[in-house]
């Protein structure tokens, strides 16, 4: 993706389920360490990791927390154990209960104390709970309220600390005298019954208990396997397959709605824990978070960019000759692919090659924000020699555009030293033209292309100025809970605006000053990603169509902070 954006995290639960001493020593930690290292696209703002050692001699720990933010922390993390090796008899990291977590932070502080898991500490080991997750909810204001109603005086505002309380809250409760056993399901519903959002959450009690629970619409991914030795669950598919050898559909999808529920004997229960919802998982999993070597995201993001076909060609005019065809690096690789197969299935021997080279070494070394911006063009580098000049098109392939910044101030200027006679950039997805509250960091308007340029046109129409004053007057009211509280206000300016139009309007607001060659922009169309990816069908950020009243309200926040001139985020 030429724009860099924050997003989903990656969190891991792993429970051995037969006594550690079955197992080489740190068994569960070295498996562990692996799950982590196989997701770490997900994460690298910090990690976590937590062991539980059930049935502890007295006078040592039942659990454990290391955190870094470090520049590598999961290295990091490694390497202060390796430095203290413990006792593998007493160490709560060779215990039977693992639970891990990488951070990719979209706000909020950093630094270990932002680092999962977190835990709500007490002398019970019942009563100890260790939280980890993939989360963001839009109702963190309700929550608070909630927690406040019950007696207890929170902490903190982020969501983090919110979910922690209400879990803590209702485990407490289930372990009053004169209740019955405790019942996790009950424990989790009760709980969570208050989030609005996306979350996969996986926790441990000091006593032994774990979960692992998704949300009911299955917006974050999430999924599980269980053998007579290990119960393990987890952000992607293909880190379990690799940590234990497996083959796809050995590891199941973790039912939305569903907790993965462990008792200290290690029995294994499936639970319903929400209300069915309809089914809306996050389709930028497909696109661009997760990675592509589990295979149906592979066969999805080839299918994305075989897509593009039918869009560029009314542009090159079956000129082959004189088309090159790249991509901008990397995730748009595999949609290239596609792209190229489906030529080749035309019968076109399509010219391609790498033209944009990322110097990922070049951005980390840059410490100094003001630095970062002065050498920003130089992120990236061309391969001379391909791209005959003042005769080629050169179609560069982007997995999506979000603010267009990257494509603007680097990636445009430099396709353009090769002095090809037209640039087209071709997004396998279509324009991203609303917010996310759900965990993507595009959090306000102003930072989506595709909405300034709709506003650009928009103030150019006759009757424009009075559509964005009516929208925005229609999401204060909403807002305020007078009417319209699951009504998208954003959606009419887009639909006042033609496609071709609105296309043509973040071309040229993506046009770089002194840009030599032709500029053209092509998008994938919103049917054709239903196609490509039928059952992830969680696409708000490109329809406005929200999987919760959270999402609604998020929306119609961020175009009143947009109208008022406010720059806050819209969660």
């Amino acid at each position: 993706m030429s724009d860099a954006i924050q997003h989903e995290c990656a969190v891991t639960l792993l429970r051995l389920r037969r006594p550690p001493t079955a197992y080489p020593d740190f068994y569960g930690l070295d498996r562990l360490t692996l799950l982590l290292e196989k997701q770490h696209n997900r994460g690298q703002d910090g990690a976590g990791i937590a062991g539980v050692r059930l049935n502890p001699e007295p006078g040592y720990p039942a659990c454990r927390i290391e955190k870094s933010a470090a520049p590598r922390p999961l290295a990091d993390l490694l390497a202060r154990l390796a430095a203290a090796p413990e006792d593998p008899a007493r160490s709560p990291f060779n215990g039977e209960l693992l639970l891990g977590h990488l951070r990719y932070g979209t706000f909020g502080p950093g630094g270990e104390a932002a680092c999962h898991p977190f835990v709500h500490q007490s002398a019970c080991l019942n009563r100890t709970l260790l939280l980890a997750g993939n989360f963001n909810l839009t109702n963190a204001p309700e929550l608070l309220a909630e927690l406040v109603r019950t007696g207890h005086h929170p902490n903190g505002k982020q969501d983090a600390a919110l979910i922690l309380g209400l879990l803590s809250h209702y485990l407490e409760l289930a372990l009053q005298p004169g209740c019955p056993p405790r019942d996790w399901a009950g424990i989790l519903q009760r709980a969570v019954g208050f989030f609005d959002g996306a979350f996969f959450l996986c926790g441990i009690t000091g006593d032994g208990w774990s979960f692992a629970l998704r949300d009911a619409a299955g917006i974050r991914p999430a999924f599980y396997y269980v053998d007579d030795e290990v119960a393990v669950a987890a952000s992607e598919r293909p880190a379990i397959q690799t940590t234990f050898g497996l083959e796809p559909e050995q590891v199941r999808e973790l039912p939305p709605g569903t907790a993965l529920l462990l008792s200290p004997a290690g029995d294994v229960e499936l639970r319903r824990c929400l209300p069915e919802r309809p089914l809306r998982r996050c389709v930028f999993e497909r696109i661009y978070f997760s990675r592509g070597n589990d295979a149906a995201i592979h066969r999805e993001r080839k299918a994305l960019g075989a897509a593009l076909l039918p869009q560029l060609e009314p542009l090159l005019a079956d000129d082959w000759e004189n088309t090159f065809f790249s991509y901008i690096p990397n995730t748009a690789q595999i949609a290239f692919h596609g792209l190229l197969e489906a030529l080749l299935a035309r019968g076109v021997t399509p010219r391609f090659g790498q033209v944009a080279v990322k110097d990922a070494k070049f951005r980390t070394f840059i410490a100094d924000p003001a630095a970062r911006r002065k050498f920003y063009a130089h992120v990236y580098d061309v391969t001379y020699g391909l791209v005959r000049p003042g005769v080629d098109t050169l179609v560069v392939i982007d997995d999506s555009i979000v603010r267009g910044n990257t494509l603007r101030r680097a990636i445009l200027p430099m396709l353009d030293r090769l002095h090809p006679r037209r640039i087209v950039v071709a997004s396998a997805a279509p324009p991203v033209r609303y917010p996310d509250g759900y965990g993507i960091d595009m959090a306000k308007l102003r930072e989506l292309v595709a909405f300034e340029a709709a506003v650009s046109l928009l103030r150019e129409k006759p009757d424009g100025e009075a559509l964005l004053a009516r929208c925005g007057e229609n999401a204060r009211r909403a807002l305020a809970g007078a009417g319209g509280e699951t009504v998208n206000q954003v959606a009419p300016l887009y639909a006042a605006i033609p496609r071709a139009e609105l296309i043509r309007g973040i071309r040229d607001r993506l046009r770089p000053e002194g840009l030599q060659a032709e500029l053209e922009l092509v998008f994938l169309p919103d049917e054709a990603l239903a196609r490509c990816c039928p059952e992830h069908r969680g696409d708000w950020y490109f329809s406005g169509d929200y999987p919760t009243p959270g999402g609604f309200r998020m929306v119609n926040r961020a175009l009143v902070h947009y109208l008022e001139g406010r720059d806050e985020r819209a969660y």
